[in-house]
Formats: C-alpha cells, sequence, structure tokens
C-alpha cells in the first residue's frame, strides 16, 4: 500500500469535511444526487470520446496503481548486473545463457539473449530503447485518460451550474423548486472542483513520476546490459549505475554494491 496517496486522499477529504462541519453546516447538505450524475458520471463517458474504450475501461485499474508502491530494488539490479559482469568477463558472454532463465525481469533478460546471441551492441541498444519508448507510449496513454477525467469534470461542474440556474429561472413561482435547482447548481462546482483538484490532477502527477521512476530503471538496465557486453570491470559496471540513483539512494547503495 502506498501510504503517501491514502495520506493525501484520506487528509484532503478530511480537510474539506472538517470545513463544512465547522463552518455550522453538515455533511448531508452537501449531497446531492443529480450533482454526482452530472459530474462524475457524465465526465466519466465523456473520456469515451476522448480514449480508447481499453484505457477508459481500465481506468480504474490505472488509478489503483497510485495505491500501490513500485519496488524496482536498484539495489539488488546493480548487484545482479555486476554478478553477470563479473561472469561474462571470466566464463565469457555464452556463459550467462544458463543464467538467463533465472531472471525475473524480461526486459533484462531479452537483452542479454541478444547480446549472448552475438547482436551488434548499437543493435542491441536500439531495440532495446524501442522497446522502452513503447512502453513510455503505453503509460502515456493510460496517463492522459486520467488527466482528461480532471479536465472534464470541472466543466461538467459548471454545465450543472447553468443546469440547476436554468430550472430555477423557469420555475420562479414554484418555491418548492429553488432549492433542488439552488442545489444542483452550485453543488456541481464544488463536485467539479474536488474530482479534478483533490482526486485525478494529483493521480495523474503521481503516475507520470512513477512512469519515469520506471523508465530510469530501464535505463540502467540498458547500460547494465551494454556493459556487459563491452567486458567492462563488474565494479565500473557498477559506479555507472550508481549515477542513475539519487544522491542520498546512491550513499547508501553504494556501500552495498561495492563493498567487495
Amino acid at each position: 500500500m502506498n501510504i503517501s496517496t491514502l495520506i493525501g486522499v484520506a487528509g484532503c477529504f478530511g480537510m474539506v469535511g472538517l470545513g463544512i462541519i465547522t463552518g455550522g453546516s453538515g455533511l448531508m447538505t452537501f449531497y446531492d444526487l443529480p450533482s454526482i450524475l452530472i459530474v462524475v458520471l457524465g465526465s466519466y463517458f465523456g473520456l469515451f470520446t476522448f480514449g480508447s474504450i481499453p484505457n477508459t475501461i481500465g481506468i480504474f485499474n490505472t488509478i489503483s496503481l497510485t495505491f500501490k508502491t513500485a519496488n524496482f530494488n536498484e539495489t539488488a539490479l546493480i548487484r545482479q548486473l555486476m554478478n553477470m559482469s563479473e561472469k561474462a568477463r571470466r566464463e565469457g558472454l555464452l556463459a550467462l545463457e544458463e543464467m538467463l532463465d533465472d531472471l525475473d525481469d524480461e526486459f533484462i533478460k531479452k537483452g542479454l539473449r541478444l547480446v549472448v546471441d552475438g547482436t551488434d551492441a548499437e543493435i542491441v541498444r536500439n531495440l532495446m530503447e524501442t522497446e522502452l519508448g513503447q512502453m513510455q507510449e503505453r503509460h502515456v496513454a493510460k496517463i492522459k485518460v486520467v488527466n482528461m477525467w480532471g479536465t472534464l469534470a470541472p466543466g461538467l461542474g459548471m454545465l450543472g451550474t447553468v443546469i440547476g440556474l436554468i430550472g430555477m429561472l423557469k420555475n420562479l413561482e414554484d418555491k418548492s423548486a429553488l432549492g433542488p435547482n439552488m442545489a444542483v447548481a452550485l453543488i456541481t462546482t464544488l463536485y467539479g472542483s474536488m474530482v479534478a483538484n483533490l482526486l485525478m490532477i494529483p493521480w495523474s502527477g503521481k503516475l507520470q513520476t512513477m512512469d519515469a521512476t520506471e523508465a530510469k530503471v530501464k535505463e540502467m538496465a540498458i547500460e547494465g546490459v551494454l556493459s556487459i557486453q563491452a567486458g567492462d570491470n563488474p565494479r565500473i559496471l557498477g559506479m555507472k549505475l550508481l549515477t542513475y540513483l539519487n544522491p542520498l539512494d546512491r550513499k547508501t547503495v553504494e556501500a552495498e554494491v561495492l563493498k567487495d
């Protein structure tokens, strides 16, 4: 569980709820079903116009990723690549073939298989970078749908406001209709702002950060595979890969991977 996402969502809604209560209103005062239908469901169905059906239907799976902790375990990756580099220098690149089946990372496995097969380094780099680029394109397509929901929700909120005002103005003589129409007019704007600013925009930002982190790890893997192919010393390889880490993590990991 990604605690920061949980804290963010719970904290935002908690502060809004606390503000409502301390302002002297009840929470149920701000519940309005027509407004929910207009803003939440209306903006969601608008996504079908924007994106593909699979990405729109799968948006909830995409959002769920923000509640999961992505652990790419860079330390283990660096150590694994250093061990392979050492084996390749000692026994030759063909000796790596027996280690490929034990690899869990399909990206590295494909790259090393190309190396073992004697593929030119430039071709290995191009193929691995192409796969990385395609992965990021898939991620961007999904993140754009989340971001678009954040864009559409306030617009549907304003649309609901217009609907409520029209209903109110057309029924000024009916005092019983003024309250419900005014509620729709005001609360839809509130709902639209909450969906966008408390949920979709932060979620899309977090997904972009996760995508950047995964891309960085893939770039690290590409550098490691090419260093193994070039016959670099394992310590040199380790020092290259450490440059992909931020200074704080690098200091911690450096003592682990370069301790020998």
